[in-house]
């Protein structure tokens, strides 16, 4: 049977949860995987999801920052975190999504932002970062072998590493999502997990593809000066079943919208 993941970072739960149900009653993922919740732990708003048939949760969260979750309408078990660089902040989960016959492993990361200064020795925040995806990438590498070939990471991964995966390249090198040092690194996460990128195996790299707009541009749509911060990317095994990916673009103009919006990807293979 075919399925459907989605990703979103939600820019907090409890604030847009209308917003969250509105997008699963119109396109029903069977996974929806949320970063940067924003909601303690024990406090996610499950009633609206359950009366849609979601009744499978997996989430971590704590007051105000980051948090994850996958919500799911399939079973989910072998719940997992990890943690990075030393914090506990909540920016991993993984769940096993099983049927009677198949099993598909769901890692949901929220990789930190980075500051505004593209230089570790000036700016806290961006070393992390960088030390985030230092982390990230001897993970994959440990995880490429032994890991199930039903696998995905999805996530707001906070690096928009192609030229046309920005509005300019040219512009934004100098800018933390786009700098040389971080998309080196999360293409070194990529390698070293043997993954493949869904979204691009679907769009050409030549072509334009954003998942996020700045709250800060008047007229977002019309500037149309996005980046794509969000990604799905999957085991060779799941990748050559990939069946196409969709970026609701539509979600941006909501009330209250996210300044991201989900990714759904389509796969044939049964889970």
């Amino acid at each position: 049977m075919p399925f459907r993941v989605a990703t979103w970072n939600i820019n907090s739960v409890r604030l847009r949860i209308d917003l969250v149900t509105r997008f699963l009653s119109k396109w029903k993922p069977d996974i929806l995987c949320l970063q940067e919740t924003k909601c303690p732990q024990g406090q996610f708003p499950s009633a609206p999801l359950h009366e849609l048939g979601y009744t499978h949760i997996a989430e971590r969260g704590q007051k105000g920052y980051h948090g994850v979750a996958i919500v799911s309408r399939l079973p989910l078990a072998d719940i997992e975190t990890r943690n990075f660089c030393g914090k506990d902040d909540c920016r991993h989960i993984a769940a096993a999504v099983t049927t009677p016959s198949s099993r598909l492993t769901v890692h949901n990361f929220y990789v930190p932002a980075g500051g505004d200064e593209p230089d570790p020795k000036v700016n806290e925040k961006f070393a992390h970062k960088l030390g985030f995806l230092e982390e990230l990438t001897a993970w994959s590498r440990e995880g490429a072998g032994v890991r199930s070939r039903q696998r995905l990471l999805v996530g707001d991964l906070n690096v928009a590493p192609l030229e046309h995966d920005v509005w300019s390249h040219r512009d934004l090198l100098k800018v933390v999502s786009h700098t040389p040092v971080e998309t080196d690194l999360l293409g070194r996460v990529l390698a070293a997990g043997k993954w493949t990128d869904i979204m691009r195996q679907h769009v050409p790299a030549d072509r334009k593809l954003y998942t996020w707009w700045s709250y800060r541009a008047k007229d977002w749509a019309q500037s149309d000066r996005g980046r794509r911060l969000d990604h799905v990317w999957s085991s060779e095994w799941l990748a050559a079943r990939s069946k196409g990916i969709e970026v609701v673009k539509e979600a941006r103009s909501w009330p209250k919208a996210s300044d991201h919006v989900p990714v759904i990807a389509s796969f044939s293979a049964e889970v």
